[in-house]
């Protein structure tokens, strides 16, 4: 095969990974995704004495550029240097995945091979969730985003089962397609094949009839989602009250006394706020008088909050320090609830991205200090806390998580506040950094996830858009699109049981983790004997 159709059956690989991330695409497409892929190994392991194991790598990489670079480009409008970084760093380690499943199937075989590229896989997007280091933006099993009707069954495995689920169809069908090619065991490929389509269509089944018989409890609370569209670029530098006064405006033309809630964006005070005076800021006085019209109505919303540290010997690697002063201090990108009573709960967002919120392993970066500064990152991000924390209702006890942004792409991390007796997730974020691209509808998409994962019922608002209502099933109940002031008001229902995903968080991970760590260990004794023996 000449190397020109070798690089075009990794292109069609990259295409096919594609549309899954589009409102105009569907999941369904990435079952036969990596088949070109799975052909270009075979050839190369049918001539695996001739060429070098790491094409593999060099295919794979090309295929995962483009699906990567075709997805979210959009990143570009934040920060040029972090989309290039982004899309390469993905590329490479999707590549290195493929080429260790090559190189395991070059030397174990064809069943040990497959086996080993469906937990090598699942072992990645499993730590890519849990690294210093992350973007699962990608993770196969979100490709459903925009069909939820077919993943209602998240809730058991959350969505590496949906990775697993992808996975192993293209392994299925590709081994039968192979054998019926070969012309050598067509009743053994049409067995694979009708494995194949049993494996294909029976979680679908299951998940058609699961949603048809899903019914929420009915515990419903009022909310009115506000979206402020405040220019991301401008807010900054604008009118400290200006997002506070919008919101209440809009709050008075849609909330009145049985509102239980108002929900506003990301960074919506940006007034600066020192929580041990958080009192005198002039937004908190504007809030509540609002809300002292309304005694029933909880207001959460995001702001820019810092913290002064008067004791150098518990400062951390986020710490800053006041000029001219010896006094340092902490800032955080907050959540807050503000109601009826005198105390002000705040929840500090933990999961932060990298290079704009946060610089991994900074104790190590501290050399590299200035060149980040210059592209445009940070050195001593926002500062986080350790365990994730629900905002109670002064009336009921109702709980809710308040998810910050970035947060509500990590399935797991989520359920820490819903083990917690979370009955409702807030989602507040500021998507606008994208300009009007798909990110801001990706993730949007990504909480109807997050929704059947949980089965909790959440309000989300978006500074620029979409702010929306999802239900338990996933289903977006109402919406506020891109670049529109206003708010939107609806019910959802409370819950409280638990799922199963929710009380075992990532197991298919931590599962293919162990499986994974046996095939290395066992490649490696294989190799050595053979040399020992050879």
């Amino acid at each position: 095969m000449k190397k020109s159709n070798l690089l075009l059956l990794s292109a069609l690989s990259g295409i096919l990974l594609i549309p899954a991330w589009f409102e105009w695409g569907h999941g369904l497409i990435l079952m036969a995704a990596f088949i070109p892929l799975f052909i270009i190994e075979d050839y190369l392991d049918d001539r695996k004495k001739e060429l070098k194991s790491v094409n593999a790598f060099l295919y794979a990489f090309t295929a995962f550029f483009i699906w990567n670079a075709a997805t979210t480009w959009w990143i570009y409008y934040a920060t040029a240097v972090g989309v290039f970084i982004a899309i390469l760093v993905n590329s490479l380690l999707t590549g290195i995945v493929f080429w260790l499943f090559h190189i395991v199937k070059r030397r174990l075989g064809d069943k040990m091979g497959y086996f080993a590229f469906i937990i090598f896989w699942i072992t990645f997007e499993h730590f890519y969730f849990n690294a210093e280091i992350s973007w699962p933006w990608l993770t196969l099993g979100h490709g459903f985003n925009y069909h939820t009707r077919f993943i209602q069954w998240y809730d058991s495995t959350g969505v590496l089962g949906g990775s697993t689920w992808i996975l192993l169809c293209n392994v299925l069908l590709y081994t039968s397609y192979r054998n019926f090619r070969r012309n050598k065991k067509n009743r053994e490929a049409a067995g694979i094949f009708v494995f194949f389509i049993i494996v294909l269509l029976a979680p679908i089944v299951i998940s058609f009839i699961r949603y048809k018989q899903y019914k929420e409890v009915s515990n419903p609370r009022d909310i009115v989602v506000l979206q402020p569209n405040i220019d991301p670029y401008r807010k900054f530098i604008s009118d400290p009250y200006e997002q506070t006064i919008i919101q209440l405006e809009l709050a008075a033309e849609y909330a009145d006394s049985t509102t239980d809630y108002l929900v506003g964006p990301e960074t919506s005070i940006n007034n600066s706020i020192w929580l041990e005076q958080i009192e005198r800021v002039p937004d908190i006085g504007l809030i509540r008088n609002f809300l002292a019209r309304y005694p029933k109505t909880k207001y959460v919303v995001g702001a820019q909050c810092y913290m002064r540290i008067f004791d150098s010997d518990t400062l951390s690697e986020t710490a800053k320090k006041i000029p001219g002063t010896d006094i340092y201090y902490e800032s955080y990108n907050a959540a807050l609830q503000i109601d009826s009573t005198r105390k002000i709960q705040d929840y500090f967002k933990s999961q932060l991205v990298v290079g704009v919120e946060k610089m991994p392993y900074a104790r190590f970066m501290r050399v590299l200090n200035k060149l980040i500064i210059r592209l445009g990152g940070t050195t001593r991000g926002w500062a986080t806390q350790e365990e994730r924390e629900n905002f109670r209702s002064p009336q009921d006890s109702l709980l809710i998580a308040p998810v910050i942004c970035w947060e509500s792409v990590f399935g797991e991390y989520i359920t820490e506040y819903v083990k917690k007796g979370a009955n409702f997730i807030f989602v507040i974020t500021n998507d606008g950094w994208w300009r009007n691209t798909p990110g801001y509808r990706q993730h949007n998409a990504l909480s109807r996830v997050r929704a059947i994962e949980t089965r909790r019922s959440i309000a989300r608002s978006a500074n620029t858009g979409i702010s929306s209502f999802i239900d338990q099933r996933g289903d977006i109940i109402e919406y506020l699109g891109w670049w529109q002031r206003g708010a939107i008001r609806a019910k959802i229902n409370a819950n409280d049981k638990l799922t199963f995903y929710v009380k075992n968080g990532d197991y298919i991970g931590r599962i293919a983790r162990f499986f994974s760590l046996l095939m290395m260990l066992y490649l490696i004794t294989s190799v050595l004997m053979k040399r020992k023996t050879g």
